[in-house]
């Protein structure tokens, strides 16, 4: 019998300065059904003995983590997507445990694997594999963020990252802007923190006055951080986000 691929997520506190309490960010069955894998498909393998570490300190492993057995997903997965014909990423050869008949769980830094992150091109190959698929409960910054901020959750578009040149990011601004305006589509985007505050300024310079503006910043943290307001209200009291906690953006109507 071949094995399971879980797909695990992970806590949202991935670079932030504290940490929430595991137990407080991801269901107990997530965590035991994480404390009893042996075999992982990961982004880093570094990050991913620190999350296990955590879940060890609740449920004791099934394995020491010197046993884990830990795949990372190669580099340019990462920084050009793993799924689309320019840079499609066959990854049948890191699902063999599975076909000898282990579990094996994938996991991204930050919440769920395969969404607005690494880790589609393995789900994708369990399928074809015929290797079942079980996504586990847990936190998905995107939608926590789209609950929290009052816009469209009835249509809605993840756009990923902008432009870093500043004249192309301010026209995808007005693209986004408009399409959301016709639509009523709420458009979702998110940026390497340390550029949050940048992103942040060129979105309250660019878009139209009644166009409704949402953040949401260091989610399940105690920190956490969600508002929505107007362009024209967030002009007159700025409140850029800072440039070290992981932020999601929302615009709308």
């Amino acid at each position: 019998m071949t094995g399971t691929l879980f797909l695990v997520p992970a806590p949202l506190d991935f670079g932030c300065d504290t940490q929430a309490p595991l137990q407080d960010a991801l269901p107990d069955g997530t965590l035991r059904t994480a404390a009893r894998l042996t075999h992982w498909i990961c982004e880093n393998a570094k990050s991913c003995r620190a999350y296990l570490k955590r879940i060890d300190a609740l449920h004791p492993l099934a394995a020491p983590l010197q046993q884990q057995q830990i795949a990372e997903l190669p580099r340019e997965v990462h920084k050009k997507g793993d799924h689309g014909a320019a840079h499609a990423f066959d990854a049948r050869p890191l699902l063999a445990a599975a076909l000898n008949g282990h579990d094996i769980g994938l996991v991204s830094e930050a919440g769920m694997p395969a969404v607005a992150d690494p880790g589609s091109s393995v789900v994708r190959a369990a399928h074809e594999l015929g290797i079942a698929v079980a996504p586990l409960v847990g936190p998905v910054s995107l939608l926590l963020a789209l609950a929290a901020s009052g816009l469209n959750g009835q249509n809605f578009a993840f756009v990923g990252y902008l432009p870093q040149d500043a004249a192309e990011r301010a026209q995808r601004i007005k693209d986004l802007e408009a399409l959301a305006l016709k639509t009523g589509q709420t458009q979702l985007f998110i940026e390497t923190p340390y550029r949050n505050p940048a992103l942040w300024q060129a979105l309250v310079q660019t878009l139209q006055p009644h166009t409704r503006l949402a953040l949401a910043s260091g989610i399940t943290l105690a920190q956490a951080r969600f508002q929505s307001r107007l362009v024209r209200q967030w002009r007159q009291q700025p409140a850029a986000p800072d440039n070290r906690t992981p932020a999601v953006f929302a615009l709308g109507r």
